[in-house]
């Protein structure tokens, strides 16, 4: 009972960071993260995934190819306005670009994204547990072919998933979620 607990707390009180507070997060912490998150289930232990990995070092790359390759109309922006549009992307202390492979078989594709989402929820709760904030983002963007190109992204491939990971200063307030009584259809 009390891991259930436990992991119904974490569950519970986990939040998507949108407001990162700069820190940059150790490689070695989003790996470590990613390594258990990989026990995700997954139809036939296919583990349809892979990662790109921007972290210390990587940080600054990452936003200049951000910058570079996904908005060519933000070069066009005044100094200020342009400032405003890329800060979201300074803050974060890390990026992960979860990539799946795009099966041509509708059953197979599902299953792989159904285990790539669940693989990233397992790496939200870690990085909680670490006290890591992250937020799984869907920028249209990713899908820019000079950005899939700059990432390695290889034909039959997606980005799924960008997963900003970092510190913060302030806990956002929990949602409120509908009674689940209201979601549930009882069968017989």
């Amino acid at each position: 009972m009390e891991v259930f607990n436990l992991l119904k707390t974490i569950i519970q009180e986990r939040r998507s960071i949108k407001k990162f507070n700069g820190k940059s997060v150790a490689l070695s912490d989003i790996t470590a993260v990613l390594e258990d998150a990989a026990w995700a289930p997954n139809h036939g232990n296919r583990e349809p995934w892979r990662f790109v990995v921007a972290a210390e070092k990587g940080l600054e790359a990452i936003r200049t190819t951000i910058k570079e390759c996904t908005v060519p109309k933000w070069n066009m922006l005044a100094p200020e306005e342009l400032e405003q549009k890329t800060a979201g992307f300074k803050l974060p202390g890390a990026f992960v670009f979860v990539i799946v492979p795009e099966d041509l078989r509708q059953k197979e594709r599902l299953e792989d994204f159904s285990a790539a989402s669940a693989l990233i929820q397992n790496a939200q709760l870690l990085a909680w547990e670490k006290g890591i904030g992250t937020c799984w983002k869907t920028p249209a963007w990713i899908d820019a072919p000079k950005f899939r190109q700059a990432l390695g992204v290889k034909p039959g491939e997606r980005i799924l998933a960008m997963l900003q990971f970092g510190y913060y200063d302030e806990l956002p307030k929990a949602k409120e979620r509908t009674p689940i009584e209201e979601k549930i259809t009882y069968f017989g």
